[in-house]
């Protein structure tokens, strides 16, 4: 009879990404989401605006399902594309926190989708989704666990150039 074998995965991930990972402190979290918040507004307001002119200039209802349904896609083709394009938004490369797979790698589309719904469902009960990482034995928030990714914060990170031209 013989024992089963551990999954190299797990195994690998338990001593490699928990011994290199340094989650930002609650601080630093809530200073990403008011910059990542107040450029996602402006980018919702374009996307207004953009709608708005394609209605021939006439407002839109109130409570429209197809509005409010292309602000979110909008919203998360922006998270998506900053998390899949070097895994950081503008906020979280202010203060150098990356958003990492758990095999330390970029996240793929399907992730970033992941994390973006799970978002949102994590902010329904009073932010508890985010909260879970102090609260919880696994030390991982909501997305974090349906993504299978995490943020890390490095202080010696250096920011690589935005375009070739910077």
């Amino acid at each position: 009879m013989s024992l089963p074998q551990p999954n190299l995965f797990v195994t690998s991930l338990m001593t490699d990404t928990d011994n290199n990972i340094c989650r930002p402190s609650v601080f630093r979290h809530l200073a990403i989401m008011v910059y990542d918040a107040l450029l996602l507004l402006s980018v919702l307001l374009l996307a207004s605006l953009l709608a708005v002119a394609a209605n021939s200039g006439q407002a839109i209802s109130e409570g429209n399902p197809f509005f409010i349904a292309y602000l979110l896609a909008v919203s998360c083709f922006f998270y998506g594309w900053f998390w899949t394009h070097g895994g950081q938004t503008l906020g979280m490369r202010a203060w150098k926190v990356h958003l990492i797979s758990q095999q330390q790698h970029d996240i793929s589309w399907q992730q970033a989708i992941i994390r973006f719904t799970v978002g949102i469902v994590a902010w329904l009960p009073l932010g508890m989704g985010y909260w879970w990482q102090w609260l919880g034995k696994d030390k991982s928030t909501w997305l974090d666990s349906y993504s299978a990714s995490r943020l890390h914060f490095d202080k010696n990170a250096t920011n690589k150039p935005l375009s070739r031209l910077s």
